[in-house]
């Protein structure tokens, strides 16, 4: 059976994308990494993928706002093709600014009319800086091909601008339909409750994550890609040494990896 392709966009001020295909070739897939200009100008086409990626980074500079720029330039140069692919029976995945992007592009309207127009927005974290740090997730949504077999997981955030808001019956829509697919959560599992650190930017209902109606479509603001062996984990000496201590293996896979694999093996 032939390797299902991903396409891993790449961009001025992207610089997450290595990282991105590295994981996608982990679980499977066929990665390529591929420049917005290059897809603009006809030198490849969405048509030859059923994944894409849109990775971390601070595209065209965030100015104006994180990753504003981009999807302008994706609405205006690229609207077409976009639209058809998240039509589909294809995946897409923003992380971290490929996130921001995807959100101002509309790609998670509760409505299902994708790309029409936006209804929610990331904005600054409360804390008012960049904040770097690790976070505890719990998988809230049973709808999402991306967290399919996930329960509860640790990943580092990077972000400045990571605070999801929303209308009021935007929220309500996105919990009714299962669209939260990630909330932060104390060390314990226990609701953030908005508390700082727990919940690293304020974000309404403590969300880390959200999917379109069809759960194909799926934006977070932690980064898979950047535990996907044991050993990036902060914690990780200590957690062998516990494994030990029980007579268990010490599982070498990094907890990302299970995102990009339930990807691919959708297509199996």
């Amino acid at each position: 059976m032939a390797q299902v392709k991903a396409l891993i966009l790449t961009g001025y001020g992207i610089n997450c994308d290595n990282e991105a295909e590295y994981a996608m070739r982990l679980a499977g897939a066929d990665a390529k990494r591929v420049h917005i200009n290059d897809l603009i100008a006809g030198l490849d086409s969405l048509d030859n993928y059923r994944i894409m990626v849109l990775p971390g980074g601070f595209s065209y500079g965030d100015d104006i706002a994180a990753g504003k720029v981009l999807a302008n330039k994706i609405v205006s140069a690229y609207y077409d093709e976009i639209k058809k692919f998240a039509s589909l029976d294809r995946l897409m995945i923003g992380i971290c600014n490929g996130f921001q992007v995807m959100i101002k592009c509309g790609l998670f309207n509760t409505d299902g009319n994708l790309m029409d127009h936006q209804e929610a927005t990331l904005s600054m974290n409360d804390s008012g800086r960049f904040e770097d740090r690790w976070a505890y997730l719990k998988r809230s949504s049973d709808k999402c091909v991306f967290t399919r077999g996930i329960e509860r997981v640790y990943f580092p955030v990077a972000h400045g601008e990571g605070k999801l808001i929303a209308p009021d019956d935007v929220i309500k829509k996105l919990e009714s339909q299962d669209q939260v697919v990630f909330r932060y959560t104390k060390e314990d599992g226990s609701a953030a409750g908005g508390e700082f650190p727990a919940n690293p930017n304020g974000s309404s209902g403590d969300m880390a994550g959200i999917c379109d109606p069809s759960g194909r479509i799926f934006g977070l603001m932690p980064h898979p890609e950047r535990y996907l062996h044991a050993t990036n984990n902060p914690y990780w000496t200590r957690l062998r040494e516990e494994a030990s201590r029980r007579g268990e293996p010490f599982d070498e896979e990094g907890q990302g990896l299970k995102i990009f694999r339930n990807a691919v093996e959708y297509f199996k």
